[in-house]
């Protein structure tokens, strides 16, 4: 067996010699760096590449559509149940009303407990009927699960790959659902 020739660290520089002879870094720390520089530059490669695949579309376009397959499949989830504010079956739009607002709460915002089918009147003209809302969304989910949303949670920033991954997931979830409409 050859012996190998002293080479140089890819991550501190140093003279070592190597045990293999693609062995690229003096020791188990350098490895780990190493390992880490190379997996944080994959990743700036597939946003770059993530970049191009969507500069079509920013992310407030991604978030409506998104939140369009939501809601579609909210309602197709929900349509055999009445109005969550009302108690009350409609003929007209069934919305897909949240509980707790995005605009307080955008982390709920795909959160199918803090989402139900509501009724135009109670969800536009009454706001929400929030008090009702909360009493039939008690019996529905259970205290636990209410406590859980209104409860403290960490702001969320939807990226344009997460929300494109909602959007595929409640598209197909609608699907699932049978006729599909919602």
């Amino acid at each position: 067996m050859t012996e190998l020739k002293p080479k140089k660290c890819k991550v501190c520089k140093e003279l070592f010699v190597p045990v293999k002879p693609l062995q690229s870094v003096c020791g188990f720390g350098c490895a780990i760096e190493k390992s880490l520089a190379d997996r944080l530059k994959k990743e700036k490669k597939q946003l770059r590449e993530d970049k191009v695949r969507f500069k079509d579309k920013d992310r407030r376009t991604w978030l409506r559509i998104a939140q369009a397959a939501f809601n579609k499949w909210i309602r197709g989830r929900d349509r055999e149940l009445p109005c969550i504010s009302c108690n009350r079956f409609h003929e007209g739009q069934i919305h897909a009303g949240h509980y707790l607002p995005t605009s307080t709460r955008p982390s709920l915002r795909f959160h199918p407990d803090n989402v139900w089918a509501q009724c135009q009147p109670c969800n536009t003209h009454l706001h929400g009927n929030i008090v009702p809302y909360r009493q039939e969304l008690l019996r529905r989910i259970g205290a636990e699960r209410l406590e859980f949303l209104e409860g403290i949670h960490q702001t969320k920033y939807w990226t344009i790959i997460e929300l494109k991954e909602i959007k595929d997931k409640y598209t197909n979830l609608t699907k699932e659902l049978g006729d599909g409409r919602g």
